[in-house]
């Protein structure tokens, strides 16, 4: 951990002589009527002539910037001014108190250090309904994108490609996520991956490009901890969980991963310690190729007998439309043809 802080030192000193300056990079957020979890990350990285500060963030540009610890950074939310900080890896995860309504908002954030303050940049935040007893967490990797690479891969993977439309989503999911959508548009939708912060930009606009639900993404950030060169994902999303069930503890939610990493045993986990809050617990098949590539199979038996929820395994979002059928969260195949209710901005 030392070592990796002199690196950031000397990488902010040296980005500094040559005239850089930190930038915010905006995630969105969630929160309830009178708080929010405020999500962002502070940079120094470069700006193209051409580009606005939230469009110079993509990339492998994304790991190229350079994270600054303690910045700190001006918040404001419904016409309420907060002062935070970033943590150590330039990460803004901060909860601040606030009066909204349900639904989207937009929030504004700036990098206020060295006697000025940057571009102001904006991002969005979706306060939960509290009258809504029913949200969706969904993993990324292998259950709404195909991603067909070994492990150890997935970090360059999403390190170099630079094009969102090189990634394939997972046949049936959008439209299944949709219909979930439609049934219960007042649902929330989070995203909860292994993936690092830098890529969060590119998974949005996948997210976007291929008709997923709009929401945050629960991400980490790769540094290396005191036992360990880097953070533990599944301890990620364990703590992840932990946390929406003491947030939002009468929801219940639809737990949605694969069968290729850990996914089982993590939601398997956490149905045991917090039971009233699972819906139910959909994990996608991977193909017999994919499952090579991801070191793993299901051990679904396993998984079912230790837990009351109930479960449901497919290779694809067809065959999870037909088991949430049976389970009463979801209606026939005509709500697909209902009109989709407007966004609220």
């Amino acid at each position: 951990m030392q070592i990796d802080d002199a690196l950031r030192v000397f990488r902010e000193h040296r980005a500094r002589r040559r005239g850089r300056v930190p930038i915010v990079v905006p995630y969105t957020g969630y929160g309830s009527t009178a708080w929010v979890r405020v999500l962002g990350r502070v940079l120094i990285t470069r700006q193209l002539p051409s580009e606005s500060p939230q469009e110079s963030y993509r990339g492998w540009r994304s790991f190229a910037g350079v994270p600054v610890d303690g910045a700190p950074v001006r918040v404001e939310v419904g016409g309420t001014v907060h002062h935070v900080v970033a943590d150590r890896g330039g990460v803004i995860d901060v909860r601040v108190a606030v009066e909204l309504t349900p639904g989207w908002h937009r929030i504004t954030l700036q990098h206020e250090g060295d006697g000025a303050v940057s571009p102001a940049v904006t991002a969005p935040v979706f306060v939960l309904d509290p009258a809504v007893p029913f949200g969706v967490v969904s993993d990324i990797d292998d259950t709404v994108m195909v991603t067909a690479l070994p492990r150890p891969l997935l970090a360059a993977w999403n390190t170099f490609v630079i094009n969102e439309h090189a990634r394939t989503p997972t046949p049936g999911m959008a439209v299944l996520y949709d219909r979930i959508h439609r049934e219960h548009p007042a649902a929330p939708f989070l995203y909860l991956s292994t993936g690092a912060w830098n890529v969060a930009p590119t998974l949005q606009r996948f997210l976007s490009r291929n008709l997923y639900p709009p929401g945050p993404l629960l991400l980490t950030d790769w540094g290396p901890e005191p036992d360990r060169v880097f953070r533990s994902g599944r301890a990620h999303k364990i703590e992840e969980l932990d946390r929406l069930a003491s947030e939002f503890p009468d929801m219940r939610w639809l737990l949605l991963g694969d069968d290729g990493q850990h996914d089982e045993e993590t939601y398997s986990g956490f149905a045991k310690a917090h039971p009233q809050n699972v819906a139910a617990i959909c994990i996608r098949q991977l193909s017999n190729s994919e499952a090579v590539l991801a070191g793993s199979r299901s051990r679904e038996s396993a998984r079912e007998e230790t837990t009351a929820a109930d479960w449901a395994y497919a290779p694809d979002g067809g065959g999870f439309a037909k088991s949430l059928q049976q389970l009463g969260l979801l209606e026939g195949p005509t709500t697909a043809a209902l009109p989709r209710p407007a966004a609220t901005s």
